[in-house]
């Protein structure tokens, strides 16, 4: 007998079961459906675009670096196209081999041949191009184009050579350009919104930045921004043909204030010697001449310099690359007494009328020491302005002496001794403003009266900067009123003067002009050679900058015959008067006397930018 109610759950339990099986193909139905829907719809553009990817290549091309030119329009630093033969190492399984067959057709010199095995790895590594041989000639670039099948991982390309067309004259001023890391290649691309997965462009080998004076400064300007080229390729990568163009934006021109024929002058003038000259138009605050010697060439290390001239250069005694007119540091010498005059009428320590019995040295009454001048048996009975003609070192140990020393730092800041002057100028030095505190920590030693005395005749601790002793000369010039120094008049650079809390009548400031006048013009000044050099009235303070103190001039007289130990040469000058349009400053290392040495480099350079 048939059990009705099993037969009723059995057929419960196929009903289930088949429903089931109708729900999950419904859904698998449902399924194939949407995703047809989402293939063919809303996600085509997304795999139209990834299928465009596997079909396309995208190119960054470099844009054409900007132009440099000097207060006259004259061109100091161009480009110059070349043709270079390139490769893409990631894709050269035997270099040994590819090296052994290109030297068949174009022939590498062993510091090419050097280049390429020490950069190859790397740049095989971050997919970057090399450039493996410069400025091809036309055999050289008819030969490989006809050969060009057998070398599928390497091409000719035109690439743009930095060329500053005064290679030693700018050295320091303008700087040199260079390669770049991958770091800083992506740093770039991702300013500029582009993604770190486009850094394998066609001038990635190429791509230069400013390294050092003013195309470093400059360099964001200068190397304008990056366009873009896509590129339809095959299945092996091959470019097929270009889709689109997005042209670069060169970089901006660079107008400077330097002036081309004064540089020239201060070049010649100062035949390689070890010192520098910067001249600046007090009108602007502007730099015009920056010089720092001996220089070296720049186009070398720009374009590529083997190792071994570059071994030559660094290890050069002379230190081409040390930058004296911005990082140079040298006691300011006798170049002081001016400001230090100027202190002394403003705490009232001395009038214009003061006198003093200069007998050749000063005795510190503390401990009897013996501070001793430059002349033998002294000056004899002088007053301010005949200390500044002379330079009577007696008469201003005497005056810094009843300094307060915190009072008389202050003073000498102002004149921008101690601080950066400069809004771009290329790492600059500070020099040295010292202070009690300065030397406790430092030194581990107290302030001694004696050594406010030494910095009186800017000697010492205290050093300042070829740059610094133009602002100063400048500052002098202005009676006062200077703004921060600047090679480029920019948006970007803001030349405001600095506030002036001197408080110094301009009848005093008068003063020192007429004082610094008979410098050169005065019989007895310290630099009266220079007058027959001109034909219009100079300011000026020379100085020696003492390297090696003895006892007795027999003594220096030995101690100088090692050229090392001798005397560096400075001055500051400024002109014409009594309008004075340019202050300069001029150092030239162990040349002992500023006033017959480094003033007629001063003079030079003004004679050039006054009588142009």
């Amino acid at each position: 007998m048939i059990d009705l109610n099993e037969r009723f759950i059995e057929k419960r339990s196929f009903f289930n079961r088949l429903l089931l099986i109708y729900f999950f193909f419904g859904a698998m139905f449902l399924f194939l459906l949407f995703k047809t829907y989402s293939l063919q719809v809303s996600s085509y553009s997304d795999y139209e675009l990834a299928a465009l990817k596997n079909k396309t290549k995208e190119v960054l091309v470099q844009p054409v670096r900007g132009v440099i030119y000097d207060r006259n329009g004259n061109i100091l630093v161009n480009n110059v196209p070349t043709y270079d033969l390139i490769i893409q190492p990631s894709k050269i399984k035997n270099l040994d081999d590819f090296i052994i067959n290109i030297s068949k057709i174009i022939e590498l010199s062993d510091s090419e041949i050097e280049n390429i095995n020490k950069n190859f790895k790397r740049r095989a590594t971050y997919n970057r191009e090399l450039t493996i041989k410069k400025d091809l000639s036309k055999e050289e670039i008819a030969k490989f184009e006809v050969r060009s099948y057998q070398f599928k991982n390497a091409f000719i390309d035109v690439r743009y050579s930095r060329e500053n067309k005064y290679p030693y004259l700018f050295s320091h001023a303008l700087g040199y350009v260079g390669g770049v890391s991958n770091d800083k290649v992506l740093s770039i691309l991702k300013n500029q919104d582009l993604k770190q997965s486009e850094t394998t462009f066609k001038y990635s080998s190429g791509f230069i930045a400013g390294k050092t004076g003013l195309e470093n400064i400059y360099d964001s300007a200068l190397r304008g921004s990056f366009g873009k080229k896509l590129f339809e390729v095959d299945a092996r990568g091959r470019l097929l043909k270009e889709l689109s163009f997005e042209k670069p934006i060169n970089g901006k021109s660079l107008f400077t204030h330097l002036d081309l024929n004064s540089q020239k002058k201060a070049f010649e003038q100062m035949n390689n010697r070890r010192g520098a000259v910067v001249a600046l138009e007090l009108k602007s605050g502007s730099i015009v001449t920056y010089l720092s010697t001996p220089s070296f060439n720049v186009n070398g290390l720009s374009n590529g310099m083997s190792s071994v001239d570059f071994e030559k250069l660094i290890n050069d005694v002379d230190k081409p690359f040390f930058d004296r007119a911005g990082q140079g540091r040298y006691s300011p010498a006798s170049t002081i007494k001016p400001a230090i005059a100027l202190f002394g009428i403003k705490e009232k320590i001395v009038d214009w009328n003061f006198t003093l019995k200069d007998p050749g040295f000063f005795v510190l009454p503390e401990d009897q020491r013996i501070y001793r001048g430059w002349k033998k048996g002294g000056h004899g009975t002088i007053d301010m302005k005949d200390a500044i003609i002379e330079s009577s070192n007696t008469f201003f140990f005497s005056l810094a002496y009843k300094a307060d020393i915190n009072n008389l730092i202050s003073h000498l800041s102002e004149f921008g001794f101690g601080r950066n002057v400069c809004k771009d100028c290329f790492n600059p030095d500070s020099g040295l403003l010292p202070t009690p505190e300065w030397k406790m920590n430092n030194l581990n030693f107290g302030w001694f009266k004696g050594d406010t005395v030494n910095l009186g005749v800017g000697q010492g601790y205290m050093s300042a900067t070829p740059v610094q002793l133009a602002y100063y000369s400048a500052f002098l010039a202005k009676k006062g009123n200077l703004q921060e120094l600047s090679f480029v008049e920019s948006d970007s650079i803001s030349n405001t003067a600095f506030i002036n809390n001197l408080s110094i009548d301009n009848s005093d400031w008068d003063q020192i002009h007429s004082s610094m006048i008979g410098v050169i013009e005065d019989p007895r000044g310290t630099a009266k050679r220079l007058k027959p050099l001109k034909s219009y009235v100079v300011a000026a303070k020379s100085g020696t900058v003492e390297l090696v103190s003895t006892e007795t001039k027999e003594d220096y007289k030995l101690v100088r015959q090692n050229i090392g130990n001798r005397d560096h040469a400075i001055i500051v000058a400024f002109g014409p008067m009594p309008d004075p349009e340019y202050a300069v400053s001029v150092v030239i290392e162990n040349g002992e006397s500023g006033g017959s040495v480094a003033g007629p480099v001063a003079i030079a350079v003004l004679n050039e930018l006054i009588n142009k």
